[in-house]
């Protein structure tokens, strides 16, 4: 990973109680802050891309609304007029730093599709390269459920896995992750260093959000869990506090630094596709000895070791691979379909050519495959 002293691609996310005001609107103090910070970034020669949230927050109040809409359509009202109020104040205050953002609207089908997601890095790359700052937020105007990221800190990890960044800083309304719920207890200790999420470490993030934010404590231990898994050191503090995007970069930053000792648990930029981004479009359910074989010794599925397929899918979908007990043991791209796993599971090299007139091959490949064991976090 790069020194403090060398260009870093670096992801900033910036959580909607940090740039709005008490009224819910959007404070101009706070963002021309938060911009200034990274203009010090800018100079210095590093990328930057800002993953905001605020729309909705800085727009409810345009709508009519007196508090932060509930409902999916005012909600999606109020981001139409947010989004744009946004990006015209980041506009304004970069140009005078003699910078210019642009704006990245982004679903999470972006992201689930390799073609789509592939699209997307390469304009971001475009961006980075000709010196802009990408402003990225999900697009709350025509997102439903069941297609959204949940909150902007699961978005921030995705882009910084997206664009191999070599840090993502998330600020928020806390000043890092503490031991303990320091509302609560008076003798909890911040955390300065987190090498990995153990399970005390969930337990001890609590819920801190605000009434215009999403996120909790819990959404930034995935997003740290997400960005650890491809190697990015991340940083998680108080966006209140002076400088502290320039000095997370140098490390000098009061807050919590997630950063793996474990460079095996590092995911290339395929399988970290497979394991947070693609949409699984089937089940595969393996045998007892094919369990063994790709989750202990790294080996390829063969089609010999699939007890049943469950599903419609084309060669080369991401499928999920489940154990004769039904627990999910991961996911891979098959390269056959379903119609063709149905015909040639329990069968062997020779056999499978006579069944399906094809070379017979693994039905997954160890490169394409990921088990949850090998990663530090379910894959949802």
């Amino acid at each position: 990973m790069n020194s403090s002293n060398e260009k870093k691609r670096i992801v900033i996310k910036i959580g909607s109680s940090s740039l709005t005001s008490r009224l819910g609107e959007i404070s101009r103090r706070k963002l021309e802050r938060l911009v200034d910070d990274l203009v010090k970034l800018k100079d210095e020669g590093h990328e930057i891309v800002l993953v905001s949230s605020g729309a909705v927050a800085a727009g409810y109040r345009k709508l009519g609304c007196l508090e932060r809409p509930t409902s999916l359509p005012e909600k999606q009202a109020a981001a139409s007029i947010g989004q744009g109020l946004l990006m015209e104040a980041y506009s304004e205050r970069f140009l005078s730093h003699g910078y210019t953002a642009s704006q990245i609207l982004i679903t999470r089908s972006d992201f689930s599709d390799r073609n789509r997601y592939n699209n997307a890095r390469n304009t971001i790359n475009v961006l980075l390269e000709r010196g802009i700052v990408p402003i990225v937020n999900e697009n709350d105007t025509v997102t439903i459920k069941r297609l959204k990221f949940g909150d902007n800190d699961t978005l921030s990890a995705k882009v910084a896995g997206l664009v191999e960044a070599d840090q993502l800083i998330i600020l928020s309304d806390i000043d890092g992750l503490y031991d303990a719920d320091p509302r609560k207890n008076p003798e909890a200790q911040l955390m300065d260093k987190v090498s990995e999420i153990t399970p005390e470490i969930e337990d001890a993030a609590g819920e801190p959000g605000s009434a215009v934010g999403t996120g909790g404590m819990r959404s930034k231990i995935d997003a740290a869990k997400i960005a650890m898994s491809s190697g990015i050191p991340t940083f998680l503090g108080r966006a209140d506090s002076a400088d502290i995007i320039y000095q997370a970069v140098h490390k000098s930053a009061k807050g919590t630094y997630f950063e793996s000792d474990d460079e095996s648990l590092n995911l290339d930029d395929k399988k970290h596709w497979i394991a947070f981004n693609s949409g699984p479009e089937g089940d595969i359910i393996i045998t007892d000895e094919a369990k063994s074989e790709i989750a202990d010794q790294e080996k390829n599925l063969l089609p010999d070791g699939i007890y049943y397929v469950n599903g419609h899918f084309k060669k080369g979908a991401v499928v999920r691979i489940i154990d004769l007990d039904k627990n999910e043991i991961g996911l891979g791209v098959t390269n056959y379909s379903s119609s063709e796993l149905k015909k040639i599971k329990g069968h062997k090299g020779e056999e499978i050519t006579k069944i399906i007139n094809v070379t017979a091959k693994e039905a997954i490949n160890k490169n394409d495959l990921v088990c949850h064991d090998h990663i530090p976090m379910p894959i949802g």
